[in-house]
């Protein structure tokens, strides 16, 4: 229940239900039908009634990076993940750990072969089962935010499990990464990064609301939080309301 309707019923039960005309209901009946609704004047509080303004659609990101480039990690550690955290409620975003890598299909099983080496494929597999197996981005990112900031991103899974996604058993992590299912997901995270337009040319590739261009590239990865917040077409939050906010990002 709102706090407005709240306020509301906590008027009508301390007036006895007079300071309201024509209210003459209990409470548990105000948003029963608009008439009374109405006449309580809590239509707006009744959610079966009214329906606020669709808010404008949130900024799109999308990543095409590697889990060891030196770049990718700086962006996502120094850029991405405070603005996510900032203003989550007003961002969507997409990771797709792959970058530069190959693949080959031998005998019906995808192999792959990663510019910074078998530990790069192997952090890239560990990230794209992360987001498989947690579903909930809220849960998955600050994970994957964890192994990026850390000395070792492939040696610290366990470590960033355990603040971060507690729940989470990490013998799933580790089944898909060796598994078909992370060789499959892999293989489609290759497809994606294949079907970029532009293609690619470096990590990070950052796409914003599905476009890429080099003006967007480099704003983003020098002032993402102020871009996000100009390019916002909704009421800004109170993040973006705050001059200096950015300040702490760059």
């Amino acid at each position: 229940m709102s706090r407005w309707l709240l306020a509301a019923l906590a008027l009508w039960a301390v007036s006895g239900g007079d300071s309201l005309p024509a209210c003459n209901y209990p409470p548990r009946l105000l948003c029963s039908s608009w008439k009374i609704a109405m006449a309580c004047q809590v239509e707006k509080q009744c959610t079966n009634f009214y329906r606020r303004p669709q808010a404008a659609d949130p900024v799109s990101l999308s990543l095409y990076y590697e889990s060891l480039c030196p770049a990718c990690r700086g962006f996502l550690v120094t850029q991405l993940f405070p603005t996510w955290v900032m203003l989550s409620d007003i961002m969507n975003i997409t990771l797709v750990p792959y970058g530069n890598a190959q693949e080959k299909n031998v005998s019906g099983k995808w192999q792959f072969e990663c510019q910074h080496g078998e530990p790069e494929c192997k952090g890239n597999m560990i990230e794209t089962c992360l987001m498989y197996q947690l579903k909930d981005f809220d849960q998955s990112f600050p994970v994957i935010f964890c192994m990026e900031s850390a000395g070792s991103v492939v040696e610290n899974l366990a470590a960033c499990l355990q603040v971060y996604a507690p729940t989470t058993q990490l013998a799933e992590i580790t089944a898909c990464v060796t598994g078909d299912l992370g060789n499959k997901l892999m293989h489609h995270n290759a497809q994606l990064t294949d079907a970029l337009n532009p293609p690619h040319n470096y990590v990070p590739w950052i796409l914003v609301n599905g476009k890429h261009t080099d003006a967007l590239q480099e704003r983003a990865q020098s002032a993402l939080f102020k871009m996000v917040c100009e390019m916002y077409t909704g009421e800004k939050p109170d993040a973006c309301k705050d001059g200096g906010a950015e300040s702490q990002f760059l």
